[in-house]
Formats: structure tokens, sequence, C-alpha cells
């Protein structure tokens, strides 16, 4: 076996048999043990596995901060109370999937509210939303008995297996969860999480279609916590408001996952098997209440200096020490040849190259009266031009001309003040960017912007090319999409990295897996920030080979680039940006010999160097 791969491999069956034990150990404990107290600790650590497992989708994946989990927990359970002391020929364990139903309604909710939001002020949200169902929960007392609290029915089994059903509930209900998780991390969906985690505007950009994915998200986190809120309620046969929406509960639910390690599948249940003896100790040798507040207060500070990413990632840190490394080859594959493109476009044979005497190609994107102001500073004013069908568009123009900011108003990473962009014949200027990017624009940046903790594989799937429900749910790390994000890191030579973690490439690697990414969208056209900027010469003429390559199968492209020798070989119409609007337009000919243009930006000295080349 190659020694890379063994390394790999080896520390994950350790981690699988592990897991296995483990899973085994809280199967049996019940049948070797009929210790109530330690039984009581487990389910307590299990309700808080499932709360930190669902923030784990919320936060861990999406990286949306939320200290309002518990109240989830505190719905389950009064969804099962409120329904079980209504209907007392219906056994209450029917309403615990109706508390899991409950919970995503709310969560659908709140989601919608704070679609907008991040940061602080979504953590204020999800707080503020904690403490508003708890006073929903004491003010209206025809449906919630207030402070008095709901009392459920006792468990009818034998006093004997007292806690069996609730302990083997929770186990399944967080077996399911983490099955859920698991699926989720290896689809499309999951992957579009972790790119809005990284970089929302960017994730945007490549077809993540944000509102969707934020409150699918919400649903998924709230679901089976709801459920094993319905259980744990049930439990108790007692719930009242200041109790089940408790604000310590949230802390327990956010230190569980912090210290087992956000963004993994085990961690929060690592974390909240550690969490609940603790609290088992404060309460009982400490004295509980503010000393238990000051314990986990205290502990919340130390794990995020500490261990920032938690255990488990730091123990998986250390036993992936030595990844998979490799060099990019300086030449790609060619499309329809071993490494083939066939599979990603729509593109069979080649494209002849354009006849400039024949009838001019039509526009496929067409921006015109484009305007955009940052306070006084006119950044783009009235900007107006066409990118033929199959052309290789150059857009130049001095430092503060105004060319990223007409990329960033191309493709919604900035809204216009006025105009018009319309692409294939569709006007899109209204359009969110990922739809933008569905209909088949794709944008690299000028400072590159991969999901620098995704691996180079995960970067490229991360591109939606469209939307539905089965994309979303299709695999994204193995089989076809995998298969596809293959040939594209051939294709520009970064096969070699595909695990590699995105922030340890080099700057002109990552120009090249931004390539790659931004090919899974199939664009019909593609806006190219600066490719040439900051690689090595070798990298640039590369760089051209594959722009060549892209176009000769019908690959629009407009470039925006400072390289001029570069530029003036490739592109053929330039439009020149001077002030925000287009000052000229033409062959490279026509922009190298303009006046006008040379003056504004290219200067004497480049016209004395082409002189002195003819």
């Amino acid at each position: 076996m190659n020694t890379n791969l063994r390394t790999l491999t080896q520390p994950l069956w350790i981690g699988r048999i592990i897991a296995a034990i483990g899973a085994v150990a809280l199967l049996g404990y019940p049948l070797v043990s009929q210790d109530t107290y330690y039984q009581n600790m487990i389910i307590l650590s299990l309700v808080f596995a499932v709360g930190a497992g669902g923030l784990n989708i919320i936060t861990g994946l999406a990286g949306y901060v939320s200290l309002g989990q518990g109240a989830f927990i505190g719905l389950g359970g009064y969804t099962i109370g409120v329904l079980a002391t209504r209907f007392d020929g219906v056994s209450p364990w029917f309403w615990v999937p109706a508390a899991g139903v409950v919970t995503a309604l709310v969560a659908v909710l709140l989601g919608l509210v704070s679609l907008r939001s991040r940061g602080p002020s979504f953590v204020i949200i999800t707080v503020a939303f904690l403490f508003l169902t708890q006073v929903i929960a004491i003010n209206w007392v025809g449906l919630t008995n207030g402070t008095a609290g709901l009392t459920l029915p006792l468990p009818s089994w034998d006093r004997d297996i007292i806690n069996w059903p609730f302990y083997y509930a929770l186990v399944a209900v967080l077996a399911l969860q983490l099955l859920m998780t698991w699926w989720i991390r290896r689809t499309k969906f999951g992957m579009g999480l972790v790119a809005i985690r990284e970089d929302e505007t960017k994730a945007a950009t490549i077809g993540v279609a944000l509102p969707t994915h934020k409150i699918l998200a919400f649903v998924a986190s709230s679901v089976f916590v709801g459920m094993a809120g319905a259980v744990y309620g049930y439990y108790l046969t007692f719930i009242d408001p200041r109790g089940m929406f408790s604000i310590l509960i949230s802390v327990q639910i956010v230190l569980s996952l912090l210290i087992g390690g956000k963004a993994t599948l085990w961690g929060p249940v690592i974390g909240a098997f550690a969490i609940e003896p603790l609290n088992e100790y404060a309460n009982n040798s400490l004295g509980g209440g503010n000393t238990r507040l000051f314990l986990f207060g205290g502990l919340l500070m130390a794990v995020v200096i500490l261990l920032p990413h938690g255990v488990l990632p730091a123990v998986e840190s250390f036993l992936y020490r030595r990844r998979t490394t490799g060099k990019a080859g300086l030449v790609g594959a060619r499309i329809g040849t071993g490494g083939s493109l066939a599979s990603l476009t729509s593109y069979a044979e080649r494209v002849p190259p354009p006849d400039h005497g024949a009838t001019p190609a039509p526009a496929l994107l067409e921006v015109s009266g484009l305007r955009k102001s940052f306070g006084g500073l006119k950044a783009v004013d009235g900007c107006s031009f066409t990118v033929p069908e199959g052309s290789i568009t150059g857009l130049i123009g001095p430092n503060g001309s105004g060319k990223t900011t007409v990329f960033n108003l191309i493709d919604n990473t900035i809204a216009p003040d006025a105009g018009v962009i319309t692409l294939a014949g569709r006007r899109i200027d209204t359009l969110p960017s990922w739809e933008r990017a569905h209909l088949g624009l794709g944008r690299t940046f000028q400072i590159t912007r991969l999901f620098g903790e995704m691996t180079v594989l995960e970067n490229v799937v991360a591109a939606q090319r469209s939307f539905s429900w089965r994309q979303l749910g299709r695999i994204a790390v193995s089989g076809p999409e995998a298969a596809a994000a293959d040939e594209l890191l051939e294709f520009v030579g970064m096969r070699a990295f595909r695990d590699q973690k995105a922030q340890a490439l080099s700057y002109g690697q990552r120009k090249l897996v931004e390539l790659a990414q931004i090919l899974m969208l199939d664009p019909k056209i593609i806006l190219l920030d600066e490719p040439a900027g900051g690689i090595n010469p070798v990298l640039i003429e590369r760089m051209g080979e594959m722009i060549r390559e892209l176009n000769s199968y019908g690959k629009t492209f407009l470039i925006v680039e400072h390289n001029m020798p570069f530029l003036l070989d490739l592109c053929d119409p330039i439009h020149v940006l001077a002030r925000g609007s287009v000052m000229a337009s033409g062959t490279p000919e026509d922009i190298k010999t303009d006046p006008h243009v040379i003056d504004a930006y290219l200067g004497d000295d480049f016209q004395l160097e082409q002189e002195a080349v003819q």
C-alpha cells in the first residue's frame, strides 16, 4: 500500500473502531447496570448530544452561531406536554414525531426572520428567540398552564426498566441525526453550507442559493432536537417554562459543540458526554447555581482560547499530519482527450475560430448605462459595452477606472444604482448572484476567494450549475460529481492536490483551482479578473493556453488584466475604461494605436516599445 494512502486510511479505521466500541457500550449499558443515577446522566448527555448535533449543522457547517438551540428542546417538550394532556387515550410516544414537525416549522420562521443577519446580530436574534419562547410559554396560560407547568402521564411500563424506553428512544434519535449529518456533509447541499460558512458572497457567485440553503439548514438543525426535547419532557413528566427554556441548556449545548469540535460528525457527541458529568459534578460538589454558571463560562472562554477548533479536530490534525502532496502539472489535459471535459460541457466539437470578415457574432453579454456610486465617488458612470459570443474580450484601464467594480456589478457582488445587464438575451440585473450563475455566468476574483477550510476537490464540487432538490441531494465527494471535478483538476494541472486544503496552496495554484471551480458551472461566459496577476511567467503562458483551449470549445471570456502583452495577444475585441465609462473599443491594433488610449492608459513608453518591435 502507498505510504500516503496508508497514512490517510489508518486513522480513519481507528476512528471507526472507537465509534463502534462506544456504540456497543452505549447500547449495552442498561443491560449490565441498573444504576439509575448513571442512566440519568447518560440520558441527559444524549439530549445534549442531539442538541449539539443540530447546532453543528447551522453553526459548524453553515457558520451561523446560535445561542438559542435550547429553545427547540423546550418547544419539543411543550409539544408533547400540550398534546399528551389533551388526548388522554393516545400514547405520548405518538407525539414525538409531531414535536419534530413543530420545531421544524418554527425554525423556518426563525430562518426567514434572520436571513439578512449574520455574526453578532444573528447571535442576538437567537438569544431573543429563546427568551421570546419562554415569555410566550409563561403568558399563554390557556395552552401551557403558565408558570404552573404541565404534568405528563406517568409511564405505564415496569419500574425495573423505567428508564429504558427514554434511553433507547434518545439513542435512536441521535443515530438518525448522525446519519443525516453524515449524509448532508457528503452532498451538494452540505458543500453549499460549508461554502456559506467560508465566504457567503463567493458562495452565491458559484450558484449556491443562499435562502434555500439557510432555511433547509435551520430545519435540519431543529427537527431531531425537537424530538429529543419531546422524549426529555416525557422523561421529566413535569415541565415548566423556566426549566425547559433555560439559557443554561443552550450554553451547555454550545459548549458540547465547541469542546468536541465544529463541523465534525462525532465532535458534538464527545463534547456532550464530557459536559454532562461536569454538570453533575458542579451540582453535587460545588453547590450548583451561580457556581455552575461561573464554571461553564470559564470553560467556554478556555475552549475558545486554547482549543478553538475543539478536541476532535486537534486529534485529527495530529493523526493526519502527513497529507498527500504533489506537483502541479505544467500542461493540463486537453479537452476531449484522456482527462476530458466532455461530460461537463455541451460542446461536443470544437467551435471554428471567429472569421472577422463574416457577419459579427451576436452579443452574449450586454452592459448598458451601468452606474455605481460610493458616496460622492462615481466608480462606474454610464458604462456600456458588449461581449460577442465566442470571443475573448478584454477590459482594460488605469487603476481606479472601475474594471473590478464592473465585474462586481455584473455578477451582483454589489448592486448597481442604474443600468441594464443582459446575458444571452435575458435581463439579469434584477437577479441574485446564484441565479446568474445558473444562467451561465462564471467569475473569478482578482484576489482569489477559495474556501480555505475545504479541500481542493470540495472547492470544485461546491459549485452548483443549477438548482433542484435532486441536485442538492446529489453526493458531491464521490461518484459523478467528484469524477467531473477530477477531470477539471486534471485539465488545470491540480489533480495531485485534490485532498489538500485550499489554504495551503500557493497564490498561482489557487488561481488554477478557482478556474476549475468556475468551469464546474459549465458557464456560457467566464469573467476573469487579472488571471495573470501575481503568477510566474510559465504559469501565465499556461493560463493563456487554457483560455484559448476553452474558447475553442465555445466558451466566451471577458478578461480584466494589467499585463498588456498577455491581454493584447489574447483578446479581441478590447474595451478601455476611464473614470467608470468606456472611452474606446476595438481590435488590439486599434487600441495600441489610439492616441487617446495611449495618453490615458498605455503611455508613451508603450508606444515607443511597439515602434521598436515593428
